[in-house]
């Protein structure tokens, strides 16, 4: 995929990503559901996953989870602290996804491990910050037990779900990719009206 398509697929799937924190991540956290967060990041691996299955650099899954902030920031009043959680999903994936590159075949043999890595990582990451170096009055005052609980148990529930869905979603990916290259005479247009509906439909929804 050339660049200016790249460019499109990064805006639509972080588009994409942010519509979702703002509407399913909106309706699990109005209703209580319980472990909300874990549904939130098992969907956002597996549109990682799809999204890298297209572009397949370091450094773009971080970018993903960027512009999935920069979406819900702007379509929703500010809640920092799942902002950070978003990020650090897209990070954590990024770095599962970009350590030891091999060819095409392996990387789909270990793309379970990726999701796996990606569930643990960002909750390890997200726990510790917030707790010890942001210190949220909400994360310190839970200490050890709330760490714990977020990276074990919050962490396996997560990775057990991204165990299916980043595998799954980088196959919808590649075939994705493959119709993008036969229909490359629209398909930059396609992506563009895509992200246009998509922030049109945060700024009504937000």
């Amino acid at each position: 995929m050339d660049r200016l398509r790249a460019g499109a697929w990064l805006f639509l799937m972080g588009s994409l990503w942010g519509l979702n924190e703002l509407l399913a991540g909106g309706f699990l956290y109005s209703q209580q559901v319980p472990l909300a967060s874990v549904w939130l990041s098992a969907m956002a691996l597996f549109l990682l996953a799809v999204s890298r299955a297209v572009v397949d650099r370091p450094g773009f899954s971080t970018v993903l989870g960027g512009l999935a902030c920069l979406y819900r920031l702007v379509n929703a009043a500010p809640f920092f602290c799942h902002l950070l959680g978003i990020f650090l999903v897209g990070l954590a994936f990024d770095l599962a996804a970009s350590i030891g590159k091999t060819s095409t075949a392996r990387k789909e043999r270990k793309l379970p491990l990726v999701g796996i890595a990606a569930a643990y990582g960002s909750n390890l990451l997200f726990a510790l910050i917030a707790t010890y170096i942001i210190r949220y009055p909400f994360w310190t005052g839970g200490g050890v037990v709330k760490v714990l609980d977020h990276i074990f148990v919050s962490g396996s529930l997560t990775a057990v779900l991204a165990f299916f869905l980043v595998p799954t979603g980088f196959r919808l990916g590649k075939k994705g990719e493959s119709f993008f290259l036969r229909q490359s005479r629209w398909s930059l247009g396609g992506l563009l009206l895509a992200i246009l509906f998509l922030w049109i439909a945060g700024r009504i929804s937000g």
